[in-house]
């Protein structure tokens, strides 16, 4: 049997002393609760509308939390700084959440807005000879790998017949791009959502091929680390009840939503005059329903090999009463 001798006991013990103080030191710092919440946002959606209010800094201020909000142009790149650490809170799409979640991104959905169907479509020019989704077979498709547009994209042109494989899609990150791809003439339809779906048609001489109607829910969620979501509950129940306050606000005074984001995002009034018309405000606690809603879209994405395997999406549901 080994021996130690007193000096080296006496080191062992200091030593164990260390490793216990720093495992017990190491959680109680990742659970600090965070003095600035930084969110993540993207145009005309529920998280901007709330940011116009003004209302959440004051909700959070008795608490002495701080409120950064930092603007993104889709939610890829948004989901991305979630991963990374550099915000805290933020929302995509559902085709996002699906991606991210099939990446290993360990980000947990911890709400959905309302459903939003006409706020996702797919354009032709006006004087396009295609008439309908069949009419898309062999030509070239602008969508986003991930996002709403490829989702709807995938079941519209599973009901007329086709498979994704008739199409030739072409992968654009940006909505700009998306538009200048459009306009140089080299594609023959591209998927946009709202506001840049409205203001393409408001700006160009295009058609409304079709939307997300009877074919996708087009539901935005809310995302966090699970750590963070946990330790900062409080501040997200605040987070979420404000939300709802200027999710109703927005559902009575369509108005006043393109009076107050208009000269915020720099967008014609015309352009959210379109987009809020078709829209219901609403953010919602998640339930089976939604998960089984979610699931579809994560299958059609894994049969399609466009995630690296399957998923099971209700594994990434947090349920922390938050709404």
């Amino acid at each position: 049997m080994h021996t130690f001798s007193s000096s080296s006991r006496r080191r062992l013990l200091q030593a164990g002393a260390a490793s216990a103080l720093v495992a017990a030191s190491a959680p109680l710092f990742a659970q600090t609760r965070a003095r600035t919440l930084r969110i993540g946002y993207q145009k005309f959606n529920t998280l901007n509308i709330l940011k116009g209010t003004g209302q959440l800094e004051k909700a959070l201020a008795p608490a002495g939390v701080n409120v950064e909000w930092r603007e993104f142009l889709g939610g890829s790149q948004l989901s991305e700084a979630l991963a990374a650490g550099a915000i805290d809170f933020g929302h995509a799409s559902d085709g996002i959440g699906v991606f991210q979640q099939a990446s290993g991104k360990g980000l947990v959905y911890l709400a959905a807005e309302t459903p939003y169907p006409g706020g996702v479509g797919f354009l032709v020019p006006r004087d396009s000879p295609i008439r309908s989704v069949r009419d898309l077979k062999g030509k070239k498709v602008v969508t986003g790998r991930g996002y709403n547009t490829q989702y709807v994209l995938i079941r519209a042109l599973e009901a007329a017949g086709l498979r994704y494989e008739d199409i030739d899609p072409v992968y654009i990150v940006t909505a700009s791009d998306t538009v200048a791809a459009y306009q140089s003439g080299s594609v023959a339809a591209i998927g946009l959502w709202d506001p840049f779906l409205a203001g393409a048609q408001v700006a160009t001489e295009s058609r409304l091929l079709f939307d997300g109607t009877g074919l996708s829910g087009n539901r935005t969620y809310h995302f966090a680390q699970p750590g963070f979501a946990r330790t900062n509950a409080d501040t997200l129940r605040t987070v979420f009840a404000e939300l709802r306050k200027a999710n109703d606000w927005a559902q009575a005074h369509p108005g006043d939503v393109v009076a107050t984001l208009a000269p915020q995002l720099k967008v014609e009034p015309k352009v959210l005059a379109l987009a809020t018309e078709r829209r219901h405000y609403g953010v919602v606690a998640l339930t089976p329903a939604i998960a089984r809603e979610q699931q579809g879209l994560a299958d059609v994405f894994a049969q399609l090999k466009l995630i690296p395997q399957p998923i099971a999406v209700k594994d990434a549901f947090l349920d922390l009463n938050l709404v």
